[in-house]
């Protein structure tokens, strides 16, 4: 646990901080004693890229400004490709614990680990489509 901010600095972003969550347990789990040679080219090399993408792709969709309308559909589309990953992610999970390269737990709590990045980005989707529909609604005609 970090430190609280100090005056002037804010917090991370908490769904960046749970996608870093997600990138320090997937190269985790997608080590060489838990993951044969054979599968570090097609399953392993692909989780750890999917996960990096999808903490990109939030940290993208951060940066850019709600107010102004083609940044807004950048921003959209960011979070849109998140979660895409993240149901990508969880496939890839699955098919690991389907060849017993990792156990139910093991699965389940790295499955925790995608659904909660999945759930807050879909969640911070929707409260963007519905702050700038409030926004557009309460401004001034021209």
């Amino acid at each position: 646990m970090g430190n609280p901010p100090r005056n002037g600095e804010q917090n991370e972003f908490i769904l960046i901080t749970k996608a870093k969550d997600l990138v320090k347990h997937t190269f985790l789990m997608t080590n060489d004693r838990r993951f044969p040679k054979k599968y570090r080219f097609t399953v392993v090399n692909r989780l750890q890229d999917l996960v990096i993408d999808i903490f990109q792709h939030i940290q993208e969709a951060n940066e850019l400004d709600l107010s102004d309308p083609q940044e807004f559909r950048e921003r959209r589309y960011e979070q849109k490709k998140a979660l895409t990953k993240c149901k990508t992610v969880l496939f890839l999970i699955e098919i690991s614990f389907e060849n017993n390269l990792i156990s139910k737990a093991q699965c389940e709590a790295w499955t925790n680990y995608v659904v909660e990045v999945k759930r807050m980005a879909a969640s911070w989707r929707k409260k963007d489509r519905e702050r700038v529909t409030t926004q557009r609604r309460s401004a001034p005609p021209y």
